[in-house]
């Protein structure tokens, strides 16, 4: 099992610094820093973490297609890979419909959008010429000027069509999910991109992109994860609460809840509308060895890489330090 982490530049590039060099101190793998565009900037924040850390992998948890192009995409990742000598990984997804709205950009044939993208970039990565005649995309001879190197490209994917483009064109898949059943639900798409391609899953790295809390106190830990929680909650579809369990009347009464917290600043109110079922079927929370028993429940769901996002934890220096210390190390036995 690999180690991940997330982290959004809503902080001070010296902070992320901080975090980063601490998680990858901590025996993290992978740090992905997310892409929107009223945070800091993607590539600036990882060009300062490329100089700053000496073995863990990095790059982009998730950016997209449509707000850069995707030769911007390949040449900003390529350079981060030199600066960091090696160590970029490129996340990329169809993104976000709603942030779409809101900088006036449609969100139009996501599929068709993110095959033609991951084409394009390794075509471009390759250092050959490219001509590409796509139906949103159309090169003319672009090429790269400097050597970009082996740079693995993750998708991030949710729905079947999505989960099996992933498979058949990605490294990996980045799938926004904590539980086993999500997994087992897309292992049959995964799997026939997988054929589709002749890879096999030895080939192939499938992320659990998760809500994590940690903290010795397990409370604790699933107290801090409920606004999150709640947020996941709110833009998940019926599906996935069929899929769980979990009632449309619980749901609802979250959905309320964070209309409330938004009009009225009441957000102790969407902690209290999050229910136990909802923290365990959206989030990885609780003690070193709850998280560590649900980790193992993911690997034989065939996940091979565990991401820590948001909140990671009550006091997020700690848990970092406390995933470090008791949980990866149970991995690597």
């Amino acid at each position: 099992m690999k180690f991940g982490i997330e982290f959004v530049p809503n902080m001070k590039y010296y902070e992320l610094e901080y975090y980063v060099k601490l998680a990858e101190d901590s025996g993290f793998e992978y740090t992905w820093i997310t892409d929107h565009y009223n945070n800091r900037n993607v590539y600036s924040m990882l060009t300062i973490l490329a100089l700053k850390t000496n073995s863990i992998k990095l790059g982009p948890g998730v950016t997209n297609p449509y707000h850069i192009s995707p030769a911007l995409t390949a040449s900003a990742i390529a350079t981060v890979n030199e600066l960091s000598n090696g160590r970029a990984v490129l996340g990329i997804g169809a993104g976000d419909k709603v942030t779409f709205d809101r900088i006036g950009i449609s969100w139009k044939k996501p599929l068709r959008r993110m095959r033609e993208a991951v084409e394009i970039i390794r075509a471009l990565h390759s250092g050959k010429p490219v001509n590409y005649d796509g139906e949103i995309f159309k090169f003319n001879g672009a090429r790269m000027d400097f050597k970009a190197g082996n740079i693995p490209i993750y998708i991030g994917a949710q729905g079947p069509k999505m989960l099996q483009l992933a498979a058949e064109l990605g490294d990996g898949v980045l799938i926004n999910a904590s539980h086993p059943r999500d997994f087992e639900a897309a292992r049959e798409n995964i799997d026939a991109g997988l054929d589709k391609a002749g890879k096999s899953r030895d080939q192939f790295d499938t992320v659990a992109y998760a809500s994590m809390s940690v903290d010795k106190d397990a409370e604790k830990a699933k107290n801090a994860a409920k606004i999150v929680v709640a947020f996941i909650v709110a833009g998940s579809p019926d599906v996935i609460f069929e899929r769980h369990g979990i009632s449309m009347d619980d749901v609802n009464k979250v959905r309320e809840a964070l209309n409330n917290a938004f009009t009225k600043g009441d957000w102790p109110g969407v902690s209290k509308a999050v229910t136990d079922e909802m923290i365990e079927s959206f989030s990885i929370s609780g003690s070193p060895d709850m998280v560590i028993e649900r980790i193992r429940e993911l690997s034989k769901s065939g996940v091979t890489q565990v991401v820590a996002g948001s909140p990671i934890g009550p006091d997020k220096k700690k848990s970092i330090k406390l995933i470090g210390k008791e949980i990866i190390p149970a991995f690597k036995e």
